[in-house]
């Protein structure tokens, strides 16, 4: 299964108390690149959950969100302390009998001053959310990874098509390359006759400068390497797997074969198919760019 770098997933799980989301996307990247937004509460599961990922996910750059939401008993608490609430009213009425003042603190007030209410989180083992985080990530998981097999099945099937037709213009190629050094031949036959007339031909000369033409413009070689090339892309689609580099290292020897088979070219047909043979590869590489 052929499997893109683009991919998109999102997943979420309660237990009655907290709800954690993951969301999970990714584009295309030579390498594994992850990058996670935690929680502070999950700080201490980040190794953990990296190695988790990496070992789900092959190539690209990768984003997962996590966010955790808890109900407010669980999530915080409010503590009260009487012993500085006592020090502060203490001294409050002691400034207002010494200085003859209204005593009007109220409750209100009192709690207003610093520190006689606190707001604490509890503290909770990281290792207790681990399991409701990576049943998250699996939901998540689950439907990115099925969106890069979806997006991949469509490249895979698009990449295919465009060998078919490299193939047949790389036949086009097999079946003209005779013809041109006939053409050769009998054009330079002909131009031999007009310049000497009734004087009999030497045919050892003529086939000495047929062979020097043939061997500058032979693309024997080249032909042989698209279609072995073409047939490894192919065999590799077929069966699948992390093969993005390999088809990538392929198909930049397919454009390096195809600029030699222009710059060999001294034929119209050879030329117009060596340009279609480069916006095909051109296309190949572009769509081969995205493969995990």
């Amino acid at each position: 299964m052929i499997k893109s770098m683009t991919g998109y997933g999102r997943g979420i799980r309660e237990d009655g108390t907290r709800k954690v989301t993951v969301e999970i996307k990714s584009v295309n990247h030579r390498y594994l690149d992850l990058n996670m937004k935690l929680p502070r509460k999950c700080n201490p599961l980040e190794t953990q959950l990296r190695k988790y990922l990496a070992s789900c996910i092959g190539r690209g750059k990768v984003d997962v969100y996590i966010s955790l939401e808890e109900s407010a008993e669980v999530s915080c608490r409010v503590v009260r302390n009487d012993s500085l609430a006592a020090m502060y009213l203490d001294q409050m009425r002691r400034i207002s009998e010494k200085f003859h003042l209204e005593d009007d603190v109220t409750v209100s007030r009192l709690c207003a001053y610093p520190d006689i209410l606190t707001v604490e989180d509890p503290q909770e083992d990281a290792g207790d959310l681990l399991p409701l985080v990576t049943d998250a990530i699996d939901a998540a998981l689950e439907q990115f990874l099925a969106n890069r097999e979806m997006e991949g099945e469509r490249l895979c099937q698009d990449l295919l098509e465009k060998l078919t037709a490299m193939e047949q213009d790389v036949a086009v190629l097999k079946e003209r390359t005779p013809q041109i050094l006939e053409e050769y031949r009998a054009r330079l036959t002909q131009k031999v006759r007009e310049l000497l007339g009734d004087t009999s031909l030497d045919e050892n000369r003529i086939a000495s400068e047929v062979i020097i033409y043939a061997d500058k413009i032979c693309i024997d070689e080249e032909i042989v390497r698209l279609e072995s090339h073409v047939a490894q892309m192919r065999h590799a689609l077929e069966n699948g797997g992390e093969v993005g580099r390999k088809l990538d290292f392929i198909a930049q020897e397919m454009n390096r074969e195809a600029n030699t088979v222009l710059s060999k070219s001294t034929d119209v047909t050879i030329a117009n198919v060596g340009i279609s043979l480069k916006t095909l590869i051109e296309k190949v590489r572009e769509q081969v760019q995205n493969i995990e």
